[in-house]
């Protein structure tokens, strides 16, 4: 699972990353939850750009927006079978653009959170799927959700679920809306390998989505 996450890097390494054609206006966000909008990179003309997604898939079919709630993340193992995710998978993935996640460990009665990212500290991509939900009116929506794979083994004393981290090779393949192939979308969403990435505990202030901070991923001491 994936419940919060960060996105603090500097615009400009996110357009190199990304290969995106102007430098994204990004304040720098270190408690990313769910219901809030997020930076996401789609397919566009040919090229790549930035958008705003709201966090939390709402399928065009959903009677209400409260659906998204419930859709923040996607099982990487039953894309292609749940009705709520089937028609994104095939037609409209993205990229989460993000520079760390937290986990929760479980610890007795207690949780203690954690947080992931690369050691060299560089912003990725989560794969997601985004969707476009018409409201009452002109209400219009459009809003996302990040895949999830099982943990690799720097994960697995955490939680047993980790985000799907696709490698930059990969990115244009998934967000390709051309590509219809699943068994090939599929073999991407697989565990990161552990080596380039680190885990450690950080205090409670991330618990709550009120508390922005960078202290929410400084190590605890």
């Amino acid at each position: 699972m994936c419940g919060r996450f960060t996105q603090a890097s500097d615009s400009e390494i996110i357009v190199r990353v990304f290969d995106l054609p102007k430098k994204p206006e990004l304040a720098p966000r270190y408690n990313i939850a769910p219901t809030q909008d997020v930076a996401a990179v789609r397919a566009a003309d040919g090229g790549r750009d930035l958008v705003h997604l709201h966090w939390g898939l709402i399928p065009s079919w959903a009677k209400e927006r409260a659906m998204g709630a419930r859709m923040i993340n996607a099982r990487a193992e039953t894309l292609a079978e749940k009705p709520v995710f089937r028609s994104a998978f095939r037609a409209r993935r993205c990229l989460i653009v993000a520079d760390g996640f937290y986990e929760w460990q479980k610890l007795g009665t207690r949780k203690q959170p954690h947080f992931i990212a690369f050691r060299d500290g560089r912003p990725f991509g989560f794969a997601g799927l985004w969707e476009r939900w018409q409201g009452e009116g002109s209400e219009q929506v459009e809003s996302c959700t990040i895949v999830t794979t099982e943990a690799n083994e720097l994960l697995a004393p955490i939680h047993d679920r980790m985000p799907v981290i696709l490698d930059p090779d990969d990115f244009a393949l998934w967000i390709d809306p051309g590509e219809k192939d699943t068994d090939r979308l599929a073999a991407l969403l697989k565990p990161h390998p552990p080596g380039p990435l680190q885990a450690y505990p950080v205090s409670l202030l991330v618990n709550s989505p009120a508390n922005d901070t960078s202290a929410c991923r400084e190590r605890l001491r």
